[in-house]
């Protein structure tokens, strides 16, 4: 009952704390994205991990201007940007090996007005190998573009039925090209909220107007799977094979060439830079500065294997958060031991790292770690309530027991857990102490009210103090009567040689007492019974008061026998309280004495000091 009591509260509390987590899960999924940061960097780091594992597909080949490259060719091209001669006996070499298509992710919108007749050059290869290549274009963030009704068809722009005829688009596109010459798409990488760029254009959509990006326009012509959503979330790689520019362009100017001539069949053939210096370096989750070439080639991949990255929708995990943090509060509320709780939390949140890697195989990308940030913070939180709450009961309980026994002892028992299993009211083998003032009653009629109740203070602590002395609990005060016990809560083999202990030391108190009160000296007695047996102890009573008290027979005649030792002896104890007490004391046998509310006789002895071999003699 102590603790059902104790409980309430705790239950108050808890559901206060799981409204509130409720409501910042809530706000985080749905507006705020407070834990997509987390996800988005420990999947970041799986992600870098997990493409050190999977090859690059071998029939994409990235042509790279490298530095090596800009070095090598300052002689014959000059600084960048180079002749695009250059870009032309590069695709006329390339083509003559039949590759599957050629990209070039370098843009060709303004004409070379120092050197017209190289583009003139390159004008005629594009036109002579449109048919195997693809250029990129680039949405602006703003500017005046062209009306998308004027755009060739060899960009891919579809016209939805209920597109604008006036739409336009600020673009950067190859107009150094006949537009017959344009076919490709966008190129625009879109960074997230960090500036990392996590995802791939699929197509923009304007108007009732679709423009794919180069990948998907590639893919829609390859006849590759094309993802349904506006974006899709990359599976990065291993860097694809890389061939340097130079030595390719070399090779291909060489009367003898050195390179296999069928180097590039069936090949996917992407020309473009990851030189720093030429600044076309984008933050992923592999690197601060990821080369463009790489990212388009990524995406191909990709595209090309249908294995682009599923993101679970992060309502989802909003889910798993509020399932999550409900359990941790249900596990602290049915008082789950916390250090147990937190292993498990830890266990789970190593699971949920290990789960994500694996998810990643399956093409999966899990947001696990929001959900595990707040609950670890709902069991911060619940481990702090439950602290606060099991401290608050614990001195609930000793300001309790601190009424019945010593509060030392109960602060004792408190901290070992005795106490909990105390409280439930059972039977018990206790020793039970009535002690009463002879005489009271006529007593309290020839005094004032203040002389009593200020006399039975200064006794009653005195021989509280002696009950506390010797391990007892105080059940009450009746009267001018106390009743103690001992054998409960704390457990006592010896309760019996403790409770005639105090029994004697509060006879001698009263001697010391008596010897104070000068005008009551003869008239101020008690009378001390004893008797040990079983009982029913716990706390007693309603919710709104309960006490913790012994109940039964055996303290039915503890009382009965304080009441038998008028004209007796001051103190009186049972066979039963005789017999527990062994040799630890010398007793006086009184014999058979008639009790009330029992047929048979009760034996009485009267205990004396620890034992002598003269007060042995006393004993039957």
């Amino acid at each position: 009952m102590l603790q059902r009591r104790a409980a309430l509260p705790a239950y108050r509390a808890a559901l206060s704390l799981l409204a509130l987590v409720w409501v910042l899960i809530a706000l985080d999924y749905a507006a705020l994205q407070l834990t997509r940061p987390l996800d988005d960097w420990v999947n970041d780091r799986l992600l870098a991990r997990h493409a050190q594992q999977r090859p690059a597909a071998t029939d994409i080949v990235i042509v790279n201007i490298d530095q090596a490259s800009l070095t090598a060719m300052q002689d014959e091209a000059g600084s960048w940007p180079w002749p695009r001669a250059i870009h032309a006996e590069l695709l006329d070499g390339l083509a003559r090996q039949q590759p599957r298509a050629i990209v070039f992710d370098l843009m060709f919108n303004e004409p070379d007005t120092f050197r017209p007749d190289s583009d003139q050059l390159w004008q005629a290869s594009v036109s002579a190998h449109r048919g195997l290549l693809y250029l990129p274009s680039v949405q602006l963030a703003d500017g005046i573009g062209p009306k998308l009704r004027d755009l060739p068809a060899s960009l891919g722009l579809q016209r939805g039925p209920q597109a604008d005829a006036n739409a336009s688009l600020p673009l950067l596109l190859p107009t150094v090209l006949a537009q017959s010459d344009w076919r490709g798409g966008l190129i625009n990488f879109m960074a997230d909220y960090d500036g990392i760029g996590r995802q791939y254009l699929v197509r923009r959509d304007v108007a009732g107007w679709t423009l794919p990006s180069l990948p998907v326009q590639l893919a829609q012509d390859q006849h590759w799977p094309i993802p349904g959503a506006s974006r899709f979330t990359l599976n990065w790689t291993q860097p694809h094979t890389r061939i340097s520019h130079a030595d390719l362009y070399a090779d291909f100017n060489r009367e003898h060439p050195q390179r296999p001539a069928d180097e590039f069949r069936d090949k996917i053939v992407l020309i473009g830079t990851a030189a720093p210096g030429l600044q076309d370096l984008r933050p992923t989750p592999l690197s601060g500065s990821f080369p463009g070439i790489e990212i388009l080639a990524t995406a191909m991949d990709n595209l090309q294997h249908g294995d682009w990255l599923r993101p679970a929708p992060r309502w989802q995990a909003g889910a798993w958060a509020l399932l999550l943090c409900t359990a941790l509060l249900a596990a602290f509320v049915f008082g789950l031991n916390a250090l147990w709780l937190g292993l498990a939390l830890l266990l789970l949140t190593l699971a949920s790292v290990a789960l994500g890697w694996l998810a990643l195989g399956q093409r999966w990308l899990l947001p696990l770690y929001g959900p595990l940030v707040w609950a670890w913070l709902t069991y911060l939180a619940g481990a702090v309530q439950a602290w606060l709450a099991e401290k608050r009961r614990r001195l609930q309980a000793v300001a309790m027991f601190g009424r019945f026994v010593d509060p030392r002892v109960a602060r004792q028992l408190v901290e070992t857990g005795q106490l909990d299993r105390s409280a439930q009211a059972r039977t018990r083998q206790i020793s039970v102490l009535f002690s009463d003032i002879r005489g009271f009653t006529t007593l309290s009629e020839t005094r004032p009210p203040e002389y009593i109740v200020d006399l039975l203070n200064r006794y009653f602590t005195r021989q509280v103090d002696v009950v506390f002395r010797h391990g007892g609990t105080l059940d009450k005060f009746i009267g001018d009567c106390i009743m103690a016990f001992w054998g409960a809560p704390a457990d006592d083999a010896a309760h019996a040689q403790h409770a005639v202990a105090a029994a004697l030391e509060m006879a001698q108190v009263l001697q010391d007492f008596r010897a104070e009160l000068t005008d009551l000296h003869a008239e101020f007695d008690v009378g001390i019974g004893v008797h040990s047996g079983p009982a029913v102890v716990g706390l007693i009573g309603s919710p709104a008061r309960l006490d913790y008290t012994a109940i039964g027979d055996t303290v039915n005649l503890a009382s009965r026998i304080e009441g038998a030792t008028k004209g007796v002896a001051r103190i009186l104890v049972s066979q039963a309280t005789r017999d527990a007490c062994g040799d630890t004391f010398g007793f006086t046998d009184h014999g058979m004495h008639a009790v009330k509310g029992r047929e048979q006789g009760v034996r009485l002895f009267e205990p004396h000091a620890p034992a002598t071999s003269d007060s042995r003699g006393n004993t039957p």
